[in-house]
């Protein structure tokens, strides 16, 4: 069977196409509305019956007559993971008119904007996050980032532990909800990237194994068995991986997906996974003429990721590279704990903005062993970097955001080392005004010894952790742990929000607006200084002009023999929240200042 063919397939005259690969099944009975019906065996383990049916109608399978399931590839589950499916035909969606022209922005200039749909408002749906897309639009994001939103079981969760690929969970509003959310994002000029996870399934609800050899014992990851790419019966696997993909980047006009965890796809195919992945969705991406991306995440520093397939690479277009985040991290607060051991502060942020990779061929004390490979040539924007998200917030015992870590004057600085790099930068949710709420780790499963392993596990995760020693750790299945995570949006119109929000509105305005901060090129970035407290660099554009990037993380104000050039922007200034007499060129032929703990950058500048 070719990619795309799990699932139904609603047909014009009113009936549709059910379709199973279930090998591990000697017969299979289709059950729509309450009525069991045998179905025909195919080939290789496939089952399939076309009978008369439409949109909303319950069906499910029974196996060997065993209890009925979900279709793993169902589009549809309005009564939650363990129930019936339900037929969706996408015909029913109404497109606006902007549709049908969209276009969306490639990487080049790119700003993501990541956000978890329950708790991004207090309503936790899809609809009412639409209503904030156009805010974004005019803080300068151009692509929307939602984390998973395929079905798992419960209510709350992040969605990592989706166990249904191609559904929308229904809390969120379903399949419709997301393609209203898709249309308002596009004619608000918004690209939509999905984040989707291959490499594992949740614990509750996953019913695969029971059909056929969807996951494989013979690999394992943190999150448990493998899924089986490269075993017996590993083809209808992977079209059921790539099937899912391509459904949400045509069905509901995604624009991008992130790749959870690519270095849990264990795959020793003559073509990994990824690299037909790829190709298919470059060839979705031909045939829609329209952007399609594909953006890995990745802890091995591994610039094959993103090399092209005729170069012999897997040819995704960019993967998160999270080095810089945790040189900014170590440099602000000072932890030293689990993989922060790895990093020296501001001086691996130079080298995050020169190499993209900081462990590019390096010893890691905290893994002991050598991570990673020089990025070449590879354009910095093909990086996505951060100094918040989901993982890096919500993976501390307290789920605590780096505005509840370090001073406002501090939070500046990591705005500014984020958007002056030559990365393409991504925001969590709220980031922008200065949200304090935290990301906490949370799930709904109603299955009470799930429920207690859960509780067990996440407080023993950080007993290692001297940072996290005697803390408190949120129960995940508290209902008062999620709710403490939702966004307070007020505080956007606050004083401190406004002042907050048009640091980071400035800053991607001079993305847009300097060649050198808009530049992707590493290579033209030059080190003049990097200590432990003093940083700075300059980035270099490919028509010559030049930004300074200076850095002062001490106690009091320092000054630079600085000749000239135009100061862009000083995170101490009062427009931003800082105090009065924000630093800049004291006059000409003067000098330099720069206030306590603060960045500021600066147009061609020049040496006096």
């Amino acid at each position: 069977m070719r990619a795309g063919s799990h699932g139904p397939v609603v047909h014009v005259d009113g009936t549709v196409e059910f379709r199973v690969w279930a090998p591990r099944a000697r017969g299979v009975e289709l059950v729509l509305g309450g009525t069991a019906t045998p179905i025909a065996a195919g080939e290789r383990g496939w089952f399939s019956a076309r009978v008369s049916a439409g949109h909303g109608d319950r069906y499910a399978f029974r196996l060997d007559g065993g209890p009925v399931r979900p279709d793993p590839a169902s589009r549809w589950q309005p009564e939650g993971v363990h129930a019936a499916s339900a037929v969706f035909d996408h015909r029913t969606l109404a497109w606006s008119a902007t549709e049908q022209h969209w276009r969306g922005p490639g990487l080049p200039g790119a700003v993501f904007y990541e956000l978890h749909v329950g708790t991004f408002t207090r309503e936790g749906t899809l609809d009412a996050a639409a209503q904030w897309l156009g805010s974004l639009a005019e803080l300068g994001v151009t692509h929307v980032e939602l984390l998973p939103v395929n079905a798992f079981d419960g209510v709350a969760g992040w969605g990592y532990d989706g166990v249904l690929w191609y559904a929308v969970h229904e809390p969120y509003g379903g399949p419709a909800a997301l393609a209203r959310f898709v249309d308002a994002a596009h004619a608000a000029g918004l690209a939509v990237t999905l984040d989707v996870v291959y490499n594992h399934l949740g614990p509750s609800g996953n019913y695969l194994p029971e059909f056929g050899p969807y996951l494989t014992d013979r690999y394992r990851t943190p999150w448990g068995e493998e899924p089986n790419l490269d075993g017996h019966g590993s083809d209808a696997v992977r079209s059921f991986i790539i099937g899912s993909a391509l459904s949400w980047l045509g069905d509901f006009r995604v624009d991008a997906l992130r790749l959870d965890a690519v270095h849990g796809l264990i795959d020793n195919s003559s073509v990994h996974l990824l690299a037909e992945l790829a190709d298919a969705v470059r060839e979705r991406s031909e045939a829609e003429r329209r952007p399609l991306l594909l953006v890995a995440e990745s802890d091995r520093n591994d610039p094959t990721t993103v090399v092209e397939r005729a170069a012999g690479g897997m040819g995704l277009d960019a993967q998160w590279a999270d080095d810089l985040h945790h040189a900014v991290h170590t440099a602000l607060t000072g932890e030293r704990d689990g993989y922060y051991a790895d990093y020296d502060g501001l001086p691996d942020v130079a080298a995050a903005y020169r190499r993209g990779f900081v462990y590019d061929g390096r010893y890691s004390r905290h893994r002991d062993k050598t991570i990673g490979a020089p990025l070449g040539d590879v354009p910095g924007h093909r990086l996505v970097a951060c100094v918040q998200n989901h993982d890096q917030i919500g993976n501390r015992a307290l789920g605590d955001r780096l505005t509840a870590l370090v001073s406002p004057a501090l939070a500046r600085v990591a705005a500014v080392l984020l958007c002056a790099a030559p990365t393409t930068p991504l925001l969590f949710m709220g980031e922008e005004y200065g949200e304090r709420a935290p990301f906490q780790f949370f799930t709904s499963h109603p299955e009470p010894e799930l429920a207690e392993a859960i509780r067990r596990g996440r407080a023993e995760e950080f007993t290692a952790f001297s940072t996290f020693a005697g803390a408190d750790v949120p129960d995940p299945q508290d209902p008062a742990t999620v709710a403490r995570c939702v966004l307070d949006h007020d505080l956007a119109a606050s004083d401190q929000g406004r002042r907050r929000r048009a640091l980071y509105a400035d800053l991607l305005a001079l993305r847009r607006a300097h060649p050198a901060l808009g530049s992707g090129r590493r290579d033209l970035v030059e080190v003049l200084e990097a200590s432990a407290q003093q940083l700075l660099l300059v980035r270099g554009g490919a028509d010559g002009g030049r930004v300074l990037l200076a850095v002062n993380l001490t106690g009091h104000p320092r000054t630079l023999p600085w000749a000239g050039g135009q100061v862009l922007l000083c995170s101490e200034d009062e427009r931003y929240g800082g105090a009065a007499g924000a630093g800049g060129l004291t006059g000409p032929g003067e000098r330099l200042r720069l206030p306590p703990a603060s960045a500021t950058l600066i147009a061609d500048p020049s040496v006096a």
